[in-house]
């Protein structure tokens, strides 16, 4: 029933400097992708923003999702559209467009070459459980990839074994185009709320 479940810890991930603050890689496909050469199929990660001001690298033929974990952020896209984003609002926008951003904040990108995806924000509520479904809706990919981040709290999820998954941790849940859903149940045995962002990868084998 578990198969094709990884978890990611937090002490995997890989950061690294820009001229703005930090960026962490929390995960690519394929794994031997890089994301300098935009060969991935997709990326997710997370940056912190330490300057008030600053310019988006230019990204062709990558479309983008980013939403904001903590603080407020203004986002212009020349000759399209502006908007402000509060915590785990979100936006997306093509990687091609002149972008610039006004605040500092921290924030969650999700990268797709050729390919599609969406975020949406989970709270588990202290002391209490939340089950989520896994499924390949769009039929047209050959792949689903479902992914949990851990951005506050810790939960726990009964797979062969119950493991933990605590702040920085992510799992991912891989479903192919005629595989049943999974079910997992999501479960919050502490006193504080789980903050999650779910993410939802539609895409084609790499070749």
């Amino acid at each position: 029933m578990y198969e094709n479940i990884n978890i990611v810890r937090k002490s995997e991930h890989k950061t690294s400097e820009w001229s703005g603050g930090t960026t962490t890689q929390l995960y690519i496909y394929p794994h031997d992708a890089e994301y300098k050469k935009l060969n991935f199929k997709w990326r997710l990660s997370s940056a912190k923003v330490d300057v008030n001001e600053s310019v988006f690298t230019h990204l062709p033929h990558i479309k983008r999702k980013i939403m904001i974990l903590d603080g407020e952020l203004l986002l212009q896209h020349e000759g399209h559209h502006s908007i402000k984003l509060k915590e785990f609002e979100q936006d997306s926008f093509c990687g091609d467009w002149k972008t610039k951003s006004y605040g500092r904040v921290t924030d969650f990108n999700l990268m797709m070459n050729d390919c599609e995806g969406n975020l949406e924000y989970v709270c588990i509520d202290k002391l209490s459980s939340k089950k989520i479904v896994f499924d390949n809706k769009q039929r047209k990919y050959d792949y689903v990839a479902n992914v949990l981040y851990v951005v506050s709290g810790n939960v726990s999820v009964e797979l062969d074994s119950q493991e933990t998954l605590c702040e920085g941790d992510i799992l991912l849940s891989y479903i192919g185009r005629d595989e049943e859903c999974k079910e997992m149940n999501i479960i919050n045995k502490f006193s504080e709320d789980a903050k999650i962002i779910r993410s939802n990868i539609y895409y084609n084998k790499a070749r």
